[in-house]
């Protein structure tokens, strides 16, 4: 029932003019922020780690608030996504540095593009399905099994294809093998007994491997992709140069250095625009438990 409710609040929403509708979502941001002194705490802690508690209380409100309102919005662009031609989309998006995917199609190798929680994560995997090629996105089940459903809608509609973490590297490797790119996200918490230790904003974390290992195995390319915007309204697809793989005879050094390669890349676009990263999430909460029982 409630899902109908939301499915009926989205008709409606759908309805409004384009800015009524973008008002009522920065209202939801706003509201959410002042509501969740549990995330904005965990934002505040994040920050303080990361950053060596080096953030004035003012920079940290306002990289919050930002979270909050970046959250929304990717909601928002999740519902607006499912009732989006490829020529509405097309006007929103530029994309930099295709050159980079040019160059590994033209050598016959798959793509894997590592990817961020960072400004509209959803529109740049949907930009990605419909202007440079059709991927597989790995995803994180959800315990709401209906919603699931309406965001892999939305994620799907430009050609996408999603697939559950859960025992996903058989199919991924079936596909790189055919020439399919996938996405990997390399910023969420994982597991203590999956991925490698690295240094990630100067601090030790885990992150997984499974790109550096699937990319050495395959010979595929790991290519950095994330989206930026300067007026919510325009957005930037970046991709940036192909990540190495060495093949040495030591494949653990090799998968190692390419995993941090990558935790290298995610630094530094969160040093330089610090803002557009979801800090709300608790990244260390594994391996450094302790910045989040203060």
């Amino acid at each position: 029932m409630r899902f109908k409710l939301f499915l009926l609040l989205e008709k409606f929403l759908m309805l409004l003019p384009k800015t009524w509708r973008k008002g009522f979502f920065t209202f939801l941001g706003i509201l959410a922020y002042k509501a969740s002194a549990r995330y904005r705490k965990v934002a505040h802690q994040n920050l303080d780690f990361a950053f060596n508690n080096q953030k004035s209380e003012k920079e940290k409100d306002e990289i919050t608030k930002y979270a909050f309102k970046n959250l929304i919005y990717n909601f928002l662009h999740a519902m607006e996504l499912r009732h989006m031609s490829k020529e509405d989309l097309k006007k929103k998006i530029t994309i930099q540095n295709i050159q980079a995917v040019n160059k590994v199609h033209k050598e016959g190798r798959a793509v894997i593009y590592v990817t961020t929680h960072y400004s509209s994560w959803e529109l740049g995997g949907a930009s990605i399905g419909a202007f440079i090629e059709p991927l597989i996105a790995v995803y994180k089940r959800m315990k709401n099994q209906e919603y699931q459903e309406w965001l892999l809608d939305a994620r799907d509609s430009f050609g996408n294809i999603s697939m559950e973490k859960t025992n996903v590297v058989k199919p991924l490797v079936r596909n790189l093998k055919k020439g399919v790119a996938c996405g990997l996200l390399i910023d969420t918490n994982i597991n203590p007994k999956e991925g490698l230790m690295v240094e990630f904003m100067g601090k030790s974390i885990r992150q997984t491997s499974t790109p550096a290992y699937l990319g050495r195995k395959f010979n595929a390319a790991i290519i950095p992709v994330t989206i930026r915007t300067d007026d919510e309204e325009n957005y930037t697809l970046m991709l940036f140069d192909e990540i190495p793989v060495e093949k040495t005879d030591d494949i653990q050094a090799d998968i190692q250095k390419a995993t941090q390669l990558q935790a290298d890349w995610l630094t530094k676009l969160i040093t330089n625009e610090p803002k557009f990263w979801f800090w709300l999430h608790r990244r260390w909460k594994n391996d450094h438990p302790e910045i989040y029982e203060k």
